[in-house]
């Protein structure tokens, strides 16, 4: 637990601190999340592929892991960067410690660290590429290999997360977060169908889906629209998943050809597709928006929703094609966090609305997205 490691920035910056969970080196994009809880969600999420995350809030690890809140089947992140690894688990549903977890997935964590100094630093410069090392500790070493890492523009991460074949999901919220309604251990034989096309999709998100009541089946990213349409959905979700946008050609076009044939919901990394199949564009933001406090305007209602959020690109709105009118957008700095289409049954946010973990102000967004299937439903039956 108190061996050196040292992570440095492209821009010649080194940190030196304490090394936990595995052993070696890694690079990685350096970006940071202000969340005061939720590490191991924000560990097991598929977006933070090709990342070194940072935590702002100091004390990290004090309630443990567990396998229920897990976000996906393992961590995707490059490396771990926290203040202070917390020397005691205290929590009745932990099942084990965050060394012991890095180190059984083999990511490698540094502790012991001015984070602020380094938060600062990327608010001020930008994200940056970085190398986390516990085996080269020469500072001008490491410094040269950041500048020679690659960065997340032009990237294709998705095909790094995707599951290799569709499946059923079947698994309802956990009794700790789901708000009210009542657990469906059955579905009826009309069901509505949702195909879940998954970018490097957050649990949570199908959790939702099926306890909205729907039947789900997931398909890689990678699926076609023939591939979509074999399996008559009355619905098509665009999930969440890392990195930039722009390579990702195939899902774009996937999603032209169906957004006029289904109603469409798409969060974060999906919204972002969804915007560029249409026409529109995005753009690397300075050093991204990744927190669960993101206040974010809704145009329809005049409320304000807290939100959980976790994207580097941002759609640009100036860009947008007259069919997408914005309904969504951040206080804090003004770009696009919700667009819908003008006559369509399409509509997306950049924020988390099933928040794992995080507020819950925006789990409307997924009856939403039901009751837009069951009125395309009613219309489809009518024709």
């Amino acid at each position: 637990m108190n061996r050196v490691a040292k992570l440095a920035l492209e821009d010649g910056t080194v940190f030196a601190g304490l090394s936990f969970g595995a052993q070696g080196e890694v690079a990685g994009e350096v970006c940071f999340n202000t969340s005061m809880t939720g590490y191991q969600e924000i560990l097991t999420d598929p977006s933070y592929r090709g990342q070194i995350v940072a935590m702002t809030y100091p004390e990290i690890g004090n309630y443990g892991v567990n396998e229920e809140d897990f976000e996906s089947w393992r961590p995707h992140l490059a490396g771990f960067v926290v203040r202070n690894l917390s020397g005691s688990v205290s929590n009745f549903r932990a099942q084990g410690d965050l060394d012991a977890f890095l180190k059984r997935y083999d990511i490698l964590g540094i502790r012991a660290i001015d984070t602020r100094a380094m938060v600062r630093r990327i608010r001020i410069h930008g994200a940056m590429r970085g190398v986390l090392s516990t085996e080269d500790l020469d500072d001008a070493s490491l410094v040269a290999k950041a500048k020679a890492a690659p960065g997340l523009v032009g990237r294709d991460l998705v095909r790094e997360v995707l599951p290799s074949a569709a499946f059923a999901w079947d698994r309802p919220l956990s009794s700790w977060t789901r708000l009210e309604g009542v657990v469906r251990e059955q579905l009826a034989p009309d069901t509505p169908h949702i195909v879940a096309m998954d970018f490097g999709m957050k649990y949570n998100i199908a959790r939702h889906l099926f306890d909205i009541g729907c039947r789900v089946t997931v398909v890689p990213g990678t699926a076609s629209a023939d591939e979509v349409l074999a399996l008559q959905p009355d619905g098509l979700f665009l999930s969440n998943g890392p990195g930039d946008p722009d390579p990702i050609r195939y899902a774009q076009q996937t999603i032209r050809r169906l957004h006029d044939r289904l109603p469409v919901f798409g969060i974060c990394l999906g919204h972002q597709l969804l915007a560029l199949a249409l026409g529109a564009k995005t753009f690397k933001l300075k050093f991204g928006h990744r927190g669960a406090n993101q206040p974010v305007l809704n145009h329809a209602t005049g409320r304000v929703e807290i939100t959980c959020q976790n994207h580097g690109f941002a759609v640009d709105p100036e860009t947008l094609p007259p069919e997408l009118e914005v309904t969504h957008i951040n206080l804090n700095d003004g770009t696009v966090e919700g667009l819908r289409h003008r006559s369509l049954p399409v509509f997306s946010v950049q924020y988390h609305p099933e928040a794992s973990a995080g507020p819950h102000d925006s789990h409307y967004l997924f009856q939403r997205f039901r009751d837009a299937i069951e009125a395309y439903r009613v219309g489809a039956t009518r024709a």
